[in-house]
């Protein structure tokens, strides 16, 4: 197989970005991955991995997101840039406008959030859920782009598929919450664990229920079709700007380190 170092993991269309791409699909030990595309942005391998599938027929709730990064990992890679369409909660945010979370909050109630079901007993650190030296690039690289983007928010995951109701969006208002998806987690959690460096990429594609009189995927579709050129601007200049080799100081690749009680 082909080896990438970067991955980006979205909906369907990025594997445009790629020249000449390769289709595989990963055997792991937590089931077989969805199929894969493997080419060049910039001069560097890139992997990309639609969590849906490739005809978007998985539902949130059912994502294999430890196949899904464990494949990755096989693959050589060190980075991901995850894409995610979201809810406003805060009321500045517009759909269309782009968010990258410092934070998150877990409301996913079924999923398998860890590799680490077995001893030795780990717990990986996530006071910075998003790798920073990855977020900083994106922000610096938009900044360059003249790209307007949200340097800041806290992300809230649910299980869906259904939309939140108002009472729901109220609460997470009242925490401090900014917008809400149903992928974020445990894609964060699952790369740290493999010291693997991972930011969101998310894009609003709607209000938050009780701030629209009501909500269809089709309006979610619509809007990603608007945003989905700015992201993969974003995503290339990235790409292109990134040093192939990880030689900062982020938490990512270190994770495990004193992370395991043995």
């Amino acid at each position: 197989m082909r080896k990438a170092k970067i991955a980006i993991i979205g909906g369907t269309g990025f594997e445009k970005l790629f020249t000449c791409p390769e289709r595989v699909v990963v055997g792991t030990p937590y089931g077989i991955s969805p199929p894969i595309s493997v080419g060049e942005i910039g001069g560097k391998m890139v992997a990309f991995l639609s969590r849906h599938g490739p005809e978007h027929k998985v539902p949130p709730h059912r994502v294999n997101y430890r196949a899904n990064i464990y494949a990755l990992h096989q693959l050589g890679v060190e980075r991901v840039f995850a894409v995610n369409a979201v809810g406003a909660i805060n009321r500045e945010l517009k759909p269309g406008d782009v968010v990258l979370p410092h934070d998150f909050a877990d409301f996913t109630k079924q999923r398998t959030p860890t590799f680490y079901d077995e001893p030795p007993v780990t717990h990986v650190d996530m006071s910075q859920p998003y790798c920073p030296e990855l977020r900083e690039t994106v922000i610096q690289c938009a900044e360059r782009l003249g790209l307007k983007v949200w340097s800041r928010g806290v992300l809230v995951c649910t299980e869906g598929p259904r939309f939140e109701t108002p009472a729901e969006i109220e609460m997470f208002r009242r925490l401090g919450f900014d917008i809400v998806g149903m992928t974020g987690v445990p894609e964060a959690v699952l790369a740290r664990e493999l010291e693997i460096c991972y930011m969101a990429i998310c894009f609003v594609s709607n209000m938050a229920a009780g701030m629209q009189e009501r909500l269809t995927p089709k309006e979610v579709y619509d809007v990603s079709m608007k945003v989905h050129s700015k992201i993969e601007q974003l995503l290339i200049e990235t790409i292109k700007t990134l040093p192939l080799e990880r030689v900062g100081t982020c938490p990512c690749a270190s994770a495990l380190k004193n992370a395991r009680i043995k």
